[in-house]
């Protein structure tokens, strides 16, 4: 099974990015108290796969207007700065 898979198999209602190629920046579940688990993806690995079709400076604005801004209600899935801060 893909992650994909496994995560609409245990969480109802849960949202993804389209296509499935974002699925490769997938990390895992968010947990919120009082709400369901939303998918975590990687945000960097989410601009890498944008900066194939794009520039690396279009890739993050359009990462951050058109993936960060899209607000799809209490399922909308979050993401994850996974590298070390400095």
């Amino acid at each position: 099974m893909t992650t994909r898979e496994l995560i609409a198999d245990s969480v109802e209602g849960a949202l993804f990015l389209d296509p499935a190629d974002y699925d490769e920046a997938i990390i895992g579940l968010a947990y919120r108290f009082g709400m369901m688990p939303v998918v975590a993806y990687d945000r960097t690995r989410v601009v890498d796969i944008l900066a194939r079709d794009m520039s690396r400076e279009d890739a993050e604005e359009f990462f951050e207007f058109n993936t960060i801004g899209a607000w799809m209600g209490d399922s909308t899935p979050v993401f994850i700065d996974t590298r070390p801060a400095e």
